[in-house]
């Protein structure tokens, strides 16, 4: 019988995480701050911790999936941490998004202290979560990297390492960059296409197949269309993960003005109070001064 696994953090993408993993048959032990979030899991079949030392103890990995990496470092090395009470050799899967640096410093910390680290950001959100369809990005030792794909097979219909460690942030990245234009663009299509009278909803059926075709298109145009705001991710989250990508095109002397331009809307938006909504809200942008305001 195969040992439990910690799960730190039950967010919005945490909890998603968390759920797919008990539901899926995985002995899981939670520790959130929130206990509301703890016992939404619970009520899925996991066992609440009091801390994360204590979610760490005797299992086999910790999944960590926090928004920050000062927060990822709090969790694992501050007080009641999980090295205060993982096992030595325990694996440590953070699928958080943090910058590729931070990765490497907090894997390098988690060696000296007997754990192994594995980097294994996702593309896909809650709702590809819920089914087991997530896209994960590993960075890792081989050896690491296949323990971690096994242990999350249940959450994943595609795992790639992309290298040692690090590397699935860098990968992550570039995945953000791609969707927050992505996004973007298929807004600022929407806008256009009411504008001229053209039903936005049709399009993503029109297109299908094309060059222009995407998992974005198909999804969120009629969502954009609608003004479906449902929330399945926040902008201040894109905010954060384009302005990682920029630096780390800084120190690689990268030009990235579409991606520059992509993150200065999204902090509009974030400054005019819509930091935490769904992309979808980006057709705020789009709005003029005689539309119905945001609700």
């Amino acid at each position: 019988m195969s040992r439990p696994v910690a799960l730190i953090g039950a967010g919005a993408m945490g909890g998603a995480i968390g759920a797919r993993l008990a539901q899926s048959g995985t002995t899981l032990r939670v520790y959130d701050r929130d206990p509301a979030k703890v016992a939404a899991l619970v009520a899925h079949g996991a066992t609440a911790a009091a801390s994360a030392a204590d979610a760490a103890r005797g299992v086999e990995a910790v999944v960590v999936s926090l928004n920050s990496p000062t927060i990822v470092r709090l969790a694992v090395f501050g007080p009641q941490g999980v090295a205060d009470g993982a096992d030595a050799d325990t694996l440590i899967i953070d699928m958080s998004s943090i910058d590729p640096a931070a990765t490497r410093q907090l894997a390098e910390d988690a060696a000296a202290r007997g754990l192994r680290w594995v980097d294994s950001p996702l593309s896909g959100g809650a709702p590809k979560a819920a089914i087991g369809q997530l896209t994960l990005m590993q960075g890792g030792s081989e050896a690491d990297v296949a323990d971690a794909q096994r242990i999350l097979g249940n959450l994943a219909s595609n795992q790639t390492r992309m290298g040692n460690v690090s590397a699935g942030q860098a990968t992550k990245l570039i995945n953000q960059v791609l969707c927050g234009l992505g996004f973007l663009a298929v807004a600022e299509a929407t806008a256009l296409a009411q504008a001229a009278g053209v039903d936005a909803g049709l399009v993503p059926a029109a297109l299908r197949g094309g060059r222009a075709d995407s998992a974005i298109l198909q999804e969120y145009m009629p969502r954009f269309a609608t003004r479906d705001y449902r929330r399945t991710g926040r902008i201040d989250n894109m905010v954060k993960d384009l302005d990682g990508a920029i630096d780390l095109a800084r120190q690689t002397r990268v030009p990235m003005p579409l991606t520059a331009l992509c993150a200065e809307i999204h902090r509009m938006l974030t400054s005019a109070g819509l930091g935490g909504e769904d992309q979808a809200a980006l057709m705020e942008f789009f709005k003029g001064p005689d539309k119905e305001q945001f609700s």
